[in-house]
């Protein structure tokens, strides 16, 4: 089968198409038909070896925990219902950037009919903690709500979300196109956080008290001034550091503003609630309130250029990888 794999640590180069051995599903596994692979941010930097978060895989090491396809074969164990089911399939850490996967019957969920592969895929990843990060913070009607990198895979859904939940919602991002991006989302305002005082076009947004609810995919710099702009009493809740380096809040500054700092940590107990999660979501998207954004695919061959895309930030929403058959037949 075609994969691409990982042979040593580095830039996106990296990444080089080859051949492997076709897998064989074990007891309580299943082999998944790929059709399309998601990318996330901490893969790029796993890929480049300094994603403190994770230890680093071993070599060669093919790319990509979550996939979406049939199920193509089934091991011992496992009910021969599964055969054929268009499933998205958890594989973890690695595997995912080849024609074939295996995955244990535990980490598939059934896509939902009226669903597409793609969209699930990247509903099931960044729409999961989209809804986690709006539950935990308990996003409602009255919250002015800032959302950083809004344009990105998770941001743009959490835009859509909070709007749902009855929240006025400021988006930030860099560029044009994303702010473009932003407005057709339904945000009521969008900023540009590369240009100077773009924090008190924020203010100006929210009437000059600032958000109550802050979403901080970015952190550095522009964590640190999304949190001088976060209103008295509010929450500031941390979920990414696309920058490469999560933002510090000092404790004794965030009391003295009546801050609520939720940190980046929170990611850690999304686990056992990360399936209810994406069922609200893909549920929410059949219904038509919310959709997920895919600003781009590659095929596996290109995979190189799609994690450019991400690290270069001229990626809007999500990344996907095309394994499989084309899309029209991803149903």
């Amino acid at each position: 089968m075609r994969v691409v794999q990982v042979a040593r640590f580095g830039g996106p180069e990296v990444l080089v198409p080859g051949e492997a051995p076709d897998p064989v599903a074990g007891a309580g596994q299943v082999v998944v038909e790929v059709a399309v692979a998601g990318i996330t941010f901490v893969e790029t930097q796993i890929r480049r070896g300094v994603d403190e978060w994770h230890a680093r895989p071993p070599l060669p090491h093919v790319p990509g925990g979550l996939v979406a396809g049939r199920v193509g074969a089934v091991g011992p164990g496992v009910d021969p219902a599964w055969l054929g089911r268009r499933v998205i399939a958890d594989l973890g850490e690695s595997g995912g950037f080849a024609e074939l996967a295996v995955a244990g019957v535990e980490e598939l969920f059934p896509v939902p009919d009226g669903l597409g592969l793609p969209e699930a895929v990247a509903l099931h990843s960044d729409g999961s903690t989209a809804q986690g990060l709006v539950e935990t913070v308990k996003v409602g009607p009255g919250d002015q709500v800032l959302v950083e990198a809004a344009a990105g895979g998770v941001g743009s859904l959490l835009v859509q979300l909070a709007r749902a939940a009855g929240a006025r919602v400021v988006g930030a991002a860099r560029g044009a196109r994303k702010l473009g991006v932003i407005r057709e989302l339904g945000a009521d305002a969008a900023v540009d956080y590369s240009e100077p005082g773009w924090t008190e076009r924020v203010l100006e947004a929210t009437g000059g008290v600032g958000a109550t609810v802050v979403f901080d995919g970015v952190g550095g710099r522009i964590g640190r001034e999304a949190f001088e702009v976060t209103a008295r009493g509010g929450r500031f809740s941390v979920h990414g550091a696309s920058s490469g380096e999560v933002t510090g809040i000092d404790p004794g500054h965030a009391s003295a503003k009546g801050v609520e700092v939720i940190g980046i940590e929170q990611l850690f107990g999304f686990g056992p609630h990360l399936g209810r999660w994406a069922e609200q979501v893909m549920s929410q998207a059949v219904a038509g309130v919310v959709r997920p954004v895919i600003g781009q695919t590659f095929p596996l061959e290109r995979a190189a250029e799609a994690h450019a895309a991400i690290e270069n930030r001229t990626a809007v929403g999500k990344t996907l990888l095309v394994v499989g058959p084309p899309p029209t037949t991803w149903g």
